[in-house]
């Protein structure tokens, strides 16, 4: 007969409390399976994931269930099976999928599962489609461009006016010189 232990190791404890900690500085969270990529290219995925600010954290999934479940957040348990690496996105997830799809055109070992953005749970699909929209960035460029249209037609149509007028008095004054002169 087995003896059941009553106590928690404290290294689980802190592994948990570890993962809290990082996943409490997010919102935003890309599951991936790693199963079959090299050293080389795990460690490439991470250079481009570290230049937007992702950590690409190889996880316990039990630990980070039980990170997840104490964080309060969307069930994502379905996700957390097999070998699992997490994208842990600060901010603009979407950019971070993008990453993830290209690479994985480039290694198909690495099998995007889904995501957690802010409060909603994506599939494989959903992530896939959102990794095509486009960036906050660009988003915020959109916006700004739509908005400074209006502006710029009216100082290019108030700036007519002024060239109107002094095309006409340079016109006449062309004209008066021209009859001065004959």
């Amino acid at each position: 007969m087995a003896i059941v232990a009553k106590k928690i190791q404290d290294s689980k404890t802190k592994a948990i409390g570890e993962l809290k900690e990082a996943f409490g500085a997010s919102k935003d969270f890309i599951f991936t399976d790693y199963r079959g990529l090299t050293v080389a290219q795990i460690t490439n995925l991470r250079n481009q994931l570290r230049v937007k600010g992702v950590h690409y954290k190889v996880i316990k999934n039990n630990f980070a269930r039980i990170a997840f479940e104490q964080l309060g957040s969307q069930d994502v348990s379905a996700y957390l099976t097999g070998p699992t690496a997490v994208a842990i996105a600060p901010a603009d997830a979407n950019e971070v999928a993008k990453i993830l799809f290209t690479f994985a055109k480039e290694a198909p070992a690495l099998q995007v599962k889904g995501a957690l953005v802010g409060d909603s749970v994506y599939t494989l699909q959903q992530t896939e489609a959102f990794s095509k929209l486009p960036g906050r960035l660009e988003l915020i460029s959109m916006l700004m461009s739509v908005m400074n249209g209006p502006a710029r037609n009216l100082a290019a149509a108030l700036n007519d006016v002024n060239a109107r007028l002094v095309r006409t008095i340079k016109a006449v004054g062309d004209k008066k010189a021209e009859s001065t002169a004959a």
